[in-house]
């Protein structure tokens, strides 16, 4: 029986990509790839592999998680090279949890590539680092998406008290009640604030403000975008330098072609 590899494939930036990620990619006779994984990685897969499209949006599933675990499962059986590209970090909101278990299920050989995630690495190339020695020493990944059963109030009232830094993920269409909550609990109205979408590729975009303001300044802002509050965004107009690297690239392009 050969191995299933859960990948982290980073948060966008092609060269994010682990060493040990790449190569099990290089490797694999089956690869099952998310929506947000940057398409250039399936280059580097074999001529004859087997490419299989698991994207999820938040209105609509290519394939059920059931689903996928089903067939991690059964390529594996069928004594395959097995390859599942996530997003990110697999075991950082992406279900890569569920996805092992499932193979212990079947006695089934694993291991766990970790990946750089978005939590991290969008608010650093938004010159945000999510943690400071003078202005947070702790930071928490949150979810956007409510569980069910959960007291939200209880939560939020916790997570306010406890952290310095809260990076968000999957909270755009929740963006006003996520500011509502953190006010209600204690924030105040002048929190820093940052939205960076696309974080990490050339489609990034960053805005700043405050829990007051955030929401009328993130306006035209989607998914994928990740939510950053904190003392640590005001950090920003001093370190931001992902948008001055492509001003330079772009002015280098432009004056090689004129």
């Amino acid at each position: 029986m050969k191995k299933v590899y859960l990948v982290g494939a980073g948060p966008g930036d092609l060269d994010l990509i682990t060493v040990k990620g790449l190569k099990a990619i290089q490797k694999a006779d089956v690869i099952l790839y998310d929506r947000l994984i940057n398409q250039e990685l399936l280059d580097e897969a074999k001529e004859h592999a087997q490419l299989i499209y698991c994207g999820k949006r938040p209105d609509n599933h290519s394939l059920k998680q059931e689903e996928i675990n089903g067939l991690l499962c059964r390529f594996a059986l069928q004594g395959k090279v097995v390859t599942r590209l996530k997003g990110g970090d697999p075991f950082v909101f992406g279900r890569g949890g569920e996805e092992a278990e499932a193979l212990v299920d079947h006695n089934i050989p694993f291991e766990i590539v970790p990946g750089i995630t978005a939590g991290i690495a969008a608010p650093a190339y938004a010159g945000i680092p999510v943690t400071h020695r003078d202005y947070s020493s702790s930071v928490a990944f949150i979810s956007g998406v409510s569980k069910v059963g959960v007291d939200q109030d209880e939560y939020w009232e916790h997570v306010v008290k406890s952290m310095d830094t809260l990076c968000i993920y999957m909270g755009v269409s929740k963006l006003p009640e996520i500011c509502g909550r953190l006010l209600r609990h204690g924030l105040k109205p002048t929190t820093p604030i940052a939205l960076i979408e696309w974080g990490t590729t050339e489609r990034q975009r960053t805005v700043t403000g405050t829990l007051e303001d955030i929401i009328r300044n993130a306006k035209d802002f989607e998914n994928p975008s990740m939510i950053v509050v904190g003392e640590v965004v005001r950090l920003r107009d001093k370190l931001q330098w992902y948008e001055q690297l492509q001003d330079e690239q772009q002015f280098q392009l432009a004056a090689h072609v004129g």
